[in-house]
């Protein structure tokens, strides 16, 4: 079994995506653990801020058939494809670490997620995976967090979300 770091991220309905999504994931997957749900500005275009955490979770799948189960999730709740790359999203979820992998494979499949660099994804990654390394250089992602431009930069923590049992 391998261990995945995912994030997760909606600025339609974000509640309402977000809460179906983690509930999708923990019905899946073992070992379930989501951080905090935070409120960030949408990146690479204007429009509604996004809601974004980040899930760990171990799975029998390789990381393409994760991939593709993830896309199925993502697309059960609407997303659309068709539009640009930086647009509104119903529910966008990506393998952002597996194990201890680097690969570059079809489609959108890349780990690690080059986004690891953006705060929206490295805040929550850090806050549940804070000794994980990133597999090309080694750095913590505590680290990595720490040395971040927006590191001092408040988010906003959206309430009503039930961290993972058991953390």
């Amino acid at each position: 079994m391998a261990i995945a770091l995912l994030s997760l991220g909606s600025n339609v309905e974000p509640e309402t995506h977000l809460r179906a999504a983690i509930a999708a994931l923990r019905a899946r997957f073992e070992d379930v653990v989501v951080s905090g749900v935070y409120r960030f500005p949408a990146v690479g275009y204007t429009g509604p801020d996004f809601l974004n955490a980040a899930v760990t979770l171990r799975t029998d799948l390789a990381p393409a058939a994760l991939n593709d189960w993830l896309h199925a999730l993502e697309d059960a709740h609407g997303r659309d494809r068709s539009g640009p790359r930086y647009s509104d999203r119903t529910l966008d979820i990506d393998i952002v670490l597996f194990d201890d992998a680097v690969l570059d494979g079809a489609g959108n499949l890349r780990i690690p997620r080059d986004e690891l660099r953006h705060a929206f994804v490295l805040k929550p990654a850090a806050e549940i995976a804070p000794d994980w390394r990133h597999p090309l250089d080694g750095t913590p992602l505590a680290q990595r967090w720490a040395t971040h431009p927006d590191r001092d930069t408040v988010f906003e923590r959206v309430g009503g979300f039930d961290p993972a049992p058991g953390v």
